[in-house]
């Protein structure tokens, strides 16, 4: 009740649905499940990242838009897939405040390369984003469509924009024939849409699924649909 917090909800989660969380990064990584955990830790530590959020959010009137502690949610997941893949060029589809931006940018540079291009239609997107974060990310102001059909090549595609199950499907077709050998998409939108999974089988591609349990929120949660290439390694 005491939550600023209007959409995009921030939260933990459950200590099981942490384990389940690094069990599937683990799989769909192809490393360990300690591996896993220990890019949660790193994310969770790192201080920078948390005093850079902090500061961001103070800046701007949108910043009241979110709780003083950003708690990541499904992004740990996201984190722990860049640092594992090593993706050179990422793609996210829905900007919104940054924070799963901030997510990634932060893994990239742990990687020591990669850029991420982060697509959002509202001009009033991505205020967390800044500072050495912004050197790794290129803030597209655009329909995602439009955007999306300018990529030649893309590693890592995150569906996070326009949560209807016509605008995730025209977006994973337009991402099909750009994903690199064994690229790998996510979306954010697979606890309501199998167009994810739908979208894999058409493709002869492997498609799996987390569900979010967070805890002291009241929001049931949302998830990571994960759709690989059957020759992924």
């Amino acid at each position: 009740m005491r939550s600023k917090e209007f959409a995009n909800f921030t939260y933990d989660l459950t200590s099981s649905n942490r384990e389940y969380l690094a069990w599937f990064v683990a799989e769909i990584c192809k490393i360990s499940k300690e591996d896993a955990w220990s890019y949660f830790h790193e994310l969770e530590t790192n201080s920078v990242l948390a005093e850079h959020i902090e500061t961001e959010l103070a800046k701007h009137r949108r910043g009241n838009e979110i709780d003083g502690q950003a708690f990541f949610g499904r992004r740990l997941g996201w984190y722990a897939i860049v640092r594992a893949t090593k993706p050179a060029v990422v793609v996210e589809t829905g900007t919104e405040k940054g924070l799963g931006s901030l997510v990634i940018a932060a893994a990239l540079i742990e990687n020591g390369h990669g850029r991420l291009v982060t697509i959002d239609i509202e001009r009033s997107s991505g205020i967390l984003i800044g500072g050495k974060y912004s050197q790794v990310v290129e803030h597209v102001i655009s329909d995602s469509l439009i955007a999306l059909s300018k990529i030649e090549v893309i590693d890592l595609f995150i569906h996070d924009s326009n949560h209807s199950a016509i605008h995730e499907r025209h977006e994973l077709e337009l991402v099909c024939n750009r994903l690199s050998t064994y690229g790998i998409v996510l979306s954010d939108n697979s606890h309501v849409s199998n167009e994810l999974a739908q979208w894999s089988s058409r493709n002869n591609r492997r498609f799996f699924y987390f569900a979010e349990q967070p805890t002291n929120h009241w929001y049931p949660g949302a998830g990571i649909g994960a759709s690989l290439a059957n020759s992924y390694t």
